[in-house]
Order: structure tokens, then sequence, then C-alpha cells
């Protein structure tokens, strides 16, 4: 079976982190989102991917290859615009073939793999497998409405006013029949081509649609407080391992990563935190479910519940928590007359400043 991995749009509500990168390969506990997703698809037993990308294909080719670091084999997919999620099984429709295949969303999160949902698909007899999962904002979402007999008997994508709390999980299996679909389908009120509406196509046309509840925990990680909530959850899993320079003068207790190359120096560490390679962190204290990138410099400073992507620095600032601070960037105490704050801030940020 193959999968088709979607990796394009704008993530505009991580901005301004989207303006330069894509947010499918914003860390978790220092690995890219996208690649728990690659590995999840390659337990499942998939070989062959197509990664759908866009503006941000060359970060991509560099942080992916061509799969072989993951067991895959990668083929890559140009969308010129984000024109929706059934317009990506349109244009990928020579690399899909006549075969049933996995679509999974690229910034989603998913604990516990895929490999059930495989294995109930290809024991089933429908033409679509589709997960979903109880939410407390539906309207961000896809949204399902089940039938008596838990049967799917319509789908709206994020509604204004949604008629369940069941939201479609970033993961579909399809048979070759969600080709008519999205052929027929016409663009909906946001000028995209919704895989909803496929669907709905496909269940108006007689096909059966299978659903399954996600027992397990997932995340779209398309705002700042469901990546930190990823990162912690991965941080809860975390295995003590010391392999970077940790002086007597330091204090390390619980679930603590220090990666090679990375230098501890009269700090305090309270795991579960990941300590990138290369990293200093100096005089400070550094608090639970904090990721560290590499190369990164922490110094008289204190941070918890955050992540630091690679090359930043942190110096003189207490405290900071709750926070996702960006690639090279420096954050440091101002010093001398007048007492302010000075700021440089890009589009779509946002400061919080205790007064």
């Amino acid at each position: 079976m193959k999968a088709l991995v979607l990796a394009g749009g704008k993530g505009t509500r991580l901005r301004p982190l989207t303006h330069t990168s894509a947010k499918q390969l914003v860390p978790v506990a220092n690995k890219p989102v996208l690649f728990y997703g690659l590995e999840a698809l390659r337990d499942a037993g998939v070989t062959e991917v197509g990664l759908i990308v866009g503006d941000t294909g060359a970060e991509f080719r560099e942080a992916v290859g061509d799969g072989s670091a993951f067991g895959l084999r990668i083929t890559y997919i140009h969308q010129q615009a984000p024109l929706g999620l059934a317009h990506c099984v349109l244009i990928a429709r020579e690399f899909l073939a006549d075969e049933p295949f996995i679509m999974y969303l690229g910034d989603n999160f998913l604990v516990g793999g895929i490999t059930g949902l495989v294995d109930a698909f290809r024991a089933a007899d429908c033409d679509a497998q589709i997960l979903l999962t109880k939410v407390a904002e539906p309207q961000f979402y896809g949204v399902a409405e089940l039938g008596p007999e838990g049967e799917i008997i319509g789908l709206e994508e994020k509604p204004e006013h949604p008629r369940s709390d069941l939201a479609i999980v970033g993961v579909y299996i399809f048979s070759p029949a969600i080709h008519r679909a999205v052929r027929a389908i016409t663009p909906s009120a946001r000028g995209e081509l919704e895989i909803t509406d496929a669907i709905t196509w496909l269940i108006d046309h007689g096909s059966r649609i299978h659903s399954h509840l996600v027992s397990g925990y997932w995340k779209d990680t398309g705002r700042l407080q469901d990546m930190l909530e990823c990162n912690r959850i991965v941080l809860e899993q975390v295995e003590p391992d010391v392999r970077g320079t940790v002086d007597r003068l330091s204090d390390v207790t619980g679930r603590v990563v220090i990666e090679p190359g990375a230098v501890v120096e009269n700090s305090v560490l309270r795991g579960p935190i990941v300590i990138g390679a290369d990293s200093k962190i100096i005089s400070s204290y550094v608090g639970p479910f904090t990721s560290i990138g590499a190369n990164c410099e922490v110094e008289d400073a204190e941070i918890e519940y955050s992540i630091v992507l690679d090359s930043s620095s942190v110096r003189g600032v207490s405290r900071i928590a709750h926070s996702l601070i960006g690639r090279n960037v420096e954050v440091s105490r101002a010093t001398g007359l007048p007492n302010t704050h000075e700021l440089m801030v890009g589009d779509h940020s946002r400061i919080q400043v205790r007064a």
C-alpha cells in the first residue's frame, strides 16, 4: 500500500515561524513532526510515499531526501497552491495508480501508529476508512455526523455550527474509488477541493465508509498550544540518556536527554527534557517539558515547558514558559536606563510582557 503525505499549506496559525519554515518540520522533542508520521507509515508496511509540497519544497528535500533514512522511497509532488486535500489526491493520480492508499496529513501527531487502522481497512469491504476523535473545538476541524448505528451520514469542513464534536483525524485510507469522487466535486466556498466533499460524494453514490474512534493521543499541530502539548507527550516517554558533559556543580534530575557535544555547567535540569547536540547550558534552570535544539546557548536564564529551535540563545532572562522560540533567535536582558522592553517582532507574533 502506498501513502500520500501532505506537506503543503501556509501554516498561518504558527506564524511568524512559518514565514521561513514549513510547519511540518517544526520539531517535537527535537524531531520534526513530519518524521513521526513517516516512521508510522514505515512501521505499517508502507514503502512508497508521495510527498505533496508547496513553496517550501526545497526545505523538505533537504530534510527528508530520498526517504532512505526512514526505509522509504519518496516521490515529491509539487502543488502550485494550497487548493485543498482532495486537490492533492487529484494531482497525485499518476503516482497512486489504481491501488488503495493512506493519506496522511504531515502536521498531524498520532501516538500509537496506524498499523491497526491499516489492518482494519484490509479486513473490511469499504472504500474509505476514517479516523475520528472527540475534540473541544470542532469548528476548527473537519467534522463527522454519525447515524444511530454509528454510520457516517454527513461530513462538514470547519463548520461554523458543528453538528457533532467528532473531528476527522488527518489520516485516511482510500480505495481507488476516491479518484472518481475528487474529479466529480467542485471547489467549496473557501475555494478548495474538500476531501469531506469527496467522501460525501462516495456516500451519496453507495460507497461504504467506515469510521474508527482514536483511542490514543492525537493532535493537529497547527497551533502553539498544540505543539507544546505534543512536546510534553513525547518527552514523557523519553529515557535518561546523558552523552554530553555535565559538571559537578550541576543538578540533573528525572528523565533528561543530553545529546553528544552538549555542555551543562552550574545548572539545574529537571526532566523530562532534551538538550540538543553542541548546546550549552550555563548557570541556568531548564524545567520540565522543554526541548532545547542543537547549537543553542542558555545562560543565566530560566526556561520550562517550551521549545527552543536550533542555534538560538537565551541569556539573562527569568522566567520563560509556554513559549516556542524559532531558529537563530536571540533573547536577552536589556541593560541600562530607562527600564524598557526592546522588541523586534515579526508579523503575526504574540508577545506577553509582565509589567
